[in-house]
């Protein structure tokens, strides 16, 4: 049997939590907000944040729609306004799924205040898996061999 990579291994953990660990903390959040504040209000906040983050993902989106427009017309890369685009949609997406837990950390994600701290994380995580390959071709004043000659076309 092969040792399991690390890269495996945290893809790994990452399902794990996404799939096993959230949704049993969704459930925990909200028997414990039921609880406290009874079944049908929790049913109404958890309604209320829905509409709240459908209109948050209709503005937060726009604008990053725009941006990206921008930056295209502008002619300069959009990589700030792709990172966004791709943060409203994960937060848009876990606004979809039903809990406080999903939702308090989609806020955080849709949020212009604190979107910068994701974009960055975002960019760590993409530059750590990106795979730098130089090679390494001859040319004038490299210490590889270089033939200089014409082609000639037999036509």
């Amino acid at each position: 049997m092969s040792p399991v990579r690390p890269r495996r291994l945290s893809t790994r953990l990452v399902l794990f939590v996404l799939f096993v660990v959230l949704p049993l903390a969704e459930v925990y959040v909200l028997v414990q907000v039921g609880q406290v504040i009874g079944a049908w209000w929790t049913i109404g906040l958890l309604l209320l944040a829905g509409f709240l983050g459908t209109w948050l993902i209709r503005r937060e989106g726009g604008r990053a729609w725009a941006a990206l427009r921008t930056a295209l017309a502008e002619g300069r890369m959009p990589a700030r306004e792709l990172a966004d685009g791709a943060l409203v949609l994960v937060g848009g997406t876990m606004l979809l799924s039903p809990g406080f837990v999903t939702d308090a950390f989609a806020v955080l994600l849709l949020l212009p205040i604190t979107r910068p701290v994701f974009r960055r994380l975002l960019a760590r995580t993409v530059a750590a898996r990106l795979v730098v390959v130089t090679h390494e071709r001859p040319g004038p004043g490299s210490t590889g061999s270089v033939v200089r000659g014409e082609v000639v076309d037999d036509d």
